[in-house]
C-alpha cells in the first residue's frame, strides 16, 4: 500500500465510524473513486484497533468509573448511576451481537450494492432529521431505563443494513426516547466500544487463518491516523451538535445517497 492510500482509509475510518453518515457508504465509494487494490483484512483491523482505542481513551474516566460501579453492583454492594450505565450499554449490546453472528454473513452478500447503501442513506437520513427536529428532549445518558437501552439496542440491529449508520440509528432512537443531542451521541459512542471490539475481534479470528505477508509499518500508521482522526472527530462532533444539531448531516446524508444513486442506477 501508498501512502496516500493509508491516509484516505484511515481518516475515512476514523472520522465515518462515529459521524452519523454511514462509514459502509463511505469505503465502497475509495475504490470506486480510485485504482487502489484491497486493502486486506489486516488493514481492516487495524483501522477498527484505531477506532477502539480513540473512544475508550476519550471516555476513559467514564470507563473507569462504570466499570468500578459496576463491580460493585455484580457483588451485592449497590447500584448507582455508573454502574447502570454500563448494564444498559451491556443490555444494548446484546441484540446486534445475537442478529451479527445469525445474519451478517447474509447481509453482506445480499444488501452490499451501491442502491441498498443509497437507500439507507436517505431513508435513515430522514428519519434521523425528524427525530432531531421533532423529538429531542433533555435527559442524559444517566437517566435512561432498562427499557429504553433495549429499544436503542433493537435500533442498532438495524445498522447491519449497510448505509443505515450504527452511530445514526442509535442517536436516532435515543432522541426519540427524549434524550439530550449531546447525551444521544455520548450513549451512542460507548456503545460503539463492544461492538467495536465484537466486529474486530470477528475479523482478527479470520485473520489467524489466513497466511499472507503482514506490513506491519502500514498496520502501524493506519492505527495511529485512524485513533488520532476518531478522537477529533468525537471531540469536535460533540461539541458541533450541541450548538447546531443533526441537519446538516442529514443533508450530508441525502446528497451522498443521490450520488450513489446516479454512480451506479
Amino acid at each position: 500500500m501508498d501512502w496516500l492510500q493509508i491516509i484516505v482509509l484511515s481518516l475515512v475510518q476514523g472520522v465515518t465510524e462515529f459521524l452519523p453518515v454511514s462509514s459502509s457508504a463511505h469505503l465502497i465509494l475509495v475504490p470506486v473513486l480510485s485504482d487502489w487494490p484491497d486493502q486486506g483484512l489486516a488493514f481492516d483491523v487495524a483501522l477498527h484497533l484505531g477506532s477502539l482505542l480513540a473512544v475508550v481513551l476519550y471516555f476513559r474516566h467514564e470507563l473507569v468509573s462504570m466499570t468500578a460501579s459496576w463491580g460493585r453492583s455484580v457483588t451485592g454492594r449497590g447500584t448507582d448511576d455508573d454502574a447502570r450505565l454500563a448494564w444498559w450499554v451491556i443490555l444494548a449490546t446484546i441484540p446486534v451481537g445475537l442478529a451479527g453472528l445469525a445474519f451478517a454473513d447474509t447481509i453482506s452478500q445480499v444488501m452490499r450494492s451501491p442502491l441498498v447503501l443509497a437507500g439507507g442513506l436517505i431513508v435513515f437520513g430522514v428519519v434521523l432529521g425528524v427525530a432531531d427536529w421533532r423529538h429531542r428532549g433533555t435527559r442524559s445518558e444517566y437517566r435512561l431505563s432498562g427499557r429504553d437501552a433495549l429499544w436503542i439496542g433493537l435500533a442498532q440491529v438495524l445498522a447491519l443494513i449497510p448505509g443505515t449508520s450504527r452511530s445514526g440509528i442509535t442517536m436516532t432512537a435515543a432522541l426519540m426516547l427524549g434524550l439530550s443531542r449531546e447525551a444521544a451521541a455520548r450513549f451512542s459512542f460507548l456503545l460503539s466500544i463492544p461492538v467495536i471490539v465484537l466486529a474486530g475481534g470477528l475479523e482478527a479470528l479470520e485473520l489467524t487463518k489466513a497466511s499472507t505477508p503482514v506490513a506491519w509499518s502500514d498496520l502501524a500508521a493506519g492505527t495511529v491516523l485512524s485513533g488520532i482522526s476518531a478522537y477529533l472527530c468525537i471531540h469536535f462532533f460533540l461539541a458541533f451538535i450541541r450548538r447546531i444539531g443533526m441537519q446538516p448531516f442529514v443533508l450530508y446524508r441525502l446528497l451522498l445517497g443521490v450520488a450513489l444513486i446516479w454512480l451506479f442506477g
